[in-house]
Formats: C-alpha cells, sequence, structure tokens
C-alpha cells in the first residue's frame, strides 16, 4: 500500500467483529487495540517487550508499550490514519502468533518447563 493510498478506519461494530478467534483477548479501548500479557516477572517482562519490538520495528509499525515487573500491555493505532485499521489488526496477529508459540509435542525441541522457576509468560489457552 503506497503512503498515498487512505487506510481503513473501522468503528467500534466492525473492530469487535475482528476481535475474535486468534485475537479474542485483545479489547477496543480509548481508540486502540489493546492486549495484556502477563508474565512470570521482570524477566519475562523485559523478553516480551523486546520480542513486540523487533516485531514492530520490523512492520514499520510501531505500538505504545507499557512495562510493568508481572505484565506488559500492548495498545495498536494508526495515528495518521486517526484510528484502528488492517495495520493494527495484523501486528495484533503477528504478536499473537509470536507470543503463543511452543514447540510440537515430539518435537526436537522441549519447551519452557512447567515450573514456576522458569516461568516468564503466562499463557491464554
Amino acid at each position: 500500500m503506497s503512503a498515498s493510498t487512505p487506510l481503513r478506519v473501522y468503528d467500534a461494530a466492525a473492530i469487535a467483529v475482528r476481535l475474535t478467534g486468534p485475537l479474542r483477548h485483545w479489547r477496543h479501548q480509548d481508540g486502540c487495540l489493546v492486549r495484556t500479557y502477563r508474565t512470570g516477572g521482570w524477566k519475562g517482562t523485559m523478553m516480551l517487550v523486546n520480542a513486540i519490538g523487533h516485531l514492530a520495528e520490523a512492520a514499520w509499525h510501531h505500538p505504545e508499550i507499557r512495562a510493568t515487573y508481572p505484565a506488559v500491555e500492548v495498545r495498536l493505532d494508526t495515528h495518521d490514519a486517526g484510528g484502528v485499521t488492517d495495520r493494527d489488526f495484523e501486528l495484533a496477529g503477528r504478536i499473537e502468533d509470536f507470543v503463543h508459540w511452543r514447540p510440537a509435542d515430539g518435537g526436537a525441541l522441549e519447551g519452557t518447563p512447567d515450573e514456576a522457576a522458569y516461568l516468564y509468560i503466562r499463557y491464554d489457552d
């Protein structure tokens, strides 16, 4: 999409329709798509912020990120369009895919042990 092509800004009803399935943990709040990820502590919070930062920079679409000891809040909107656009939905989907990826059962990768000492993110299964 070129810079001169206007972006569709979604209204509240259209946003609600899109916040289902893989994006069901996101909400529409104050004109943004918002998601709060619970982490296992500061280490998990920093890992998550850096991962989201990588995705945002690669997409050249930058969210507001609030980092606290037990959580990361992500707020997406397209400032130059004045609301929520496809850019926001697409980046939200990429973030969800990345954050919730885990090794497949039976694969060579084991995954993080299910013990409190290793907890870095609390998954929303």
